[in-house]
């Protein structure tokens, strides 16, 4: 059975782990939201590439993967509206994640992904312990910087080259929050 206990609610968007039956569903989102998300994003569109994503997702101890879900009127989670995963999770003295995150097409400009990460940050800060959040965001990826900034986050630097994205390395604005300011 697949594993869809909600995490944490919010008034309109909760969040729960990625599991493998969500293949179909998540997919399809993926691609009808091609356009939203190139040049930034490449979310997996078949069911073989969600398998191997989500395998990652729900096996690595190093990352946590929340699905945002649009929440029902009848109550729990409704339709998948995004997602946002940390990923390079290190312990010890560093306790800190690195954010990857997208919204579907049919979501965007509503509001719920703010939502979301604000219970994602919760859940960070909380249940996993974590000190510090990064969010690494290409300089003219304009809506995830607002993302962040309304979260509370703040541009620590800008590292040239950092990830390697389409076939080149891009260039990335560091963005950080900590427990200390939320």
């Amino acid at each position: 059975m697949s594993d869809t206990r909600l995490l944490a609610e919010g008034p309109r968007t909760a969040i729960r782990p990625f599991t493998p039956g969500d293949a179909d569903e998540f997919t399809a989102r993926a691609r009808e939201s091609t356009v939203l998300h190139r040049p930034w994003l490449f979310p997996p569109t078949t069911p073989e590439t969600y398998a191997a994503y989500a395998g990652t997702l729900i096996e690595d101890p190093a990352r946590a993967g929340f699905l945002v879900c649009e929440r029902d009127p009848a109550g729990g989670a409704g339709a998948i509206a995004g997602f946002i995963n940390i990923n390079n999770i290190v312990a010890g003295a560093f306790r800190c994640g690195a954010l990857g995150y997208g919204a579907f097409a049919h979501a965007a400009g509503r509001g719920l992904m703010g939502e979301a990460l604000g219970l994602v940050l919760d859940h960070a800060f909380g249940p996993l312990a974590l000190h510090r959040l990064e969010a690494n965001i290409q300089p003219d990826n304009e809506r995830s910087a607002a993302l962040v900034r309304r979260a509370g986050f703040r541009l620590e630097g800008y590292s040239p080259d950092f990830l390697h994205i389409d076939g080149a390395w891009r260039d990335h604005e560091r963005w950080a929050i900590t427990t200390e300011m939320r």
